[in-house]
C-alpha cells in the first residue's frame, strides 16, 4: 500500500533519514525580491508559512517586520526549523494545516512545496482552508510546481486546475517563473500571488 503524504508520519521519516530534496539550504531563488515588493504594499503584516520544514524564511519576514508564524506537523521538522532559527522558537509550532490549532485572519500565507506535498485530492480542502485563513484583498502568495504530473510528491498541477479550485476565492494577480528551483521542482515552478476576494 502506498504511503500518505497527507500524514505527519510520511514527512517524519524523510526528516530523520535528510531525505529532503525540495529543502534549499536556504531562501529559495527570488524569495527576498519578490517578498519585498509584496511587503512594499504596507498592506501584509501577518504571515503564515504552512508545512514550514526548515522555516528559512521565517528569519528574513521577521527582519523586515512581519508577525509571521510557521508550523509543520513533523516534529522533526519542527526541531530543525528551531534549530535553524533559535532566536524565534516561540514562532515555530507543531500543528496540522487542517486542524483547529491555526486559526485567525492572515495577511499573507505563503506557500512552498506545500500544495504539491499534498495529494491532488486535497486541492479543493487546500483551497477552502487558505479561504478560511486569509481575509478578502489579503493573499495566498509564494512558489507553485506546475507541472501537470498525477505522480509524487511533488504533486504537480496545472494553472487552469489551480483555477478550479482556487478560483471561486481568489484571483491571480502574479505570474513569475522562477529562475534558479531545485532540481525536483525545475523549470516548472512560478511565483502566484492570489489575492482573496471578497466573500460572496
Amino acid at each position: 500500500m502506498a504511503q500518505d503524504s497527507s500524514k505527519a508520519d510520511f514527512w517524519e521519516t524523510r526528516y530523520q533519514k535528510d531525505v529532503t530534496p525540495w529543502d534549499s539550504a536556504g531562501l529559495p531563488a527570488g524569495f527576498v525580491e519578490h517578498a519585498s515588493a509584496l511587503l512594499a504594499s504596507g498592506h501584509v503584516r501577518r504571515v503564515l508559512i504552512p508545512g514550514c520544514g526548515s522555516a528559512y524564511e521565517l528569519q528574513q519576514l521577521a527582519g523586515q517586520g512581519c508577525d509571521a508564524l510557521a508550523f509543520d506537523f513533523s516534529p522533526a521538522a519542527v526541531a530543525r526549523a528551531r534549530a535553524a532559527c533559535p532566536v524565534l522558537t516561540s514562532r515555530i509550532i507543531e500543528a496540522d494545516f487542517f486542524g483547529d490549532a491555526i486559526a485567525g485572519a492572515w495577511d499573507w500565507v505563503y506557500e512552498r512545496a506545500f500544495l504539491c506535498a499534498l495529494p491532488p485530492a486535497l486541492a479543493g480542502r487546500y483551497a477552502q482552508r487558505m479561504a478560511e485563513l486569509i481575509p478578502a484583498g489579503g493573499v495566498l502568495a509564494g512558489y507553485f510546481f506546475l507541472r501537470d504530473q498525477a505522480k509524487g510528491p511533488p504533486f504537480g498541477t496545472s494553472l487552469f486546475n489551480l483555477q478550479q479550485s482556487l478560483g471561486p476565492y481568489f484571483m491571480l494577480q502574479k505570474q513569475v517563473p522562477i529562475s534558479g528551483s531545485l532540481p525536483v521542482f525545475h523549470p516548472d515552478e512560478h511565483w502566484l500571488e492570489w489575492v482573496r476576494l471578497p466573500a460572496a
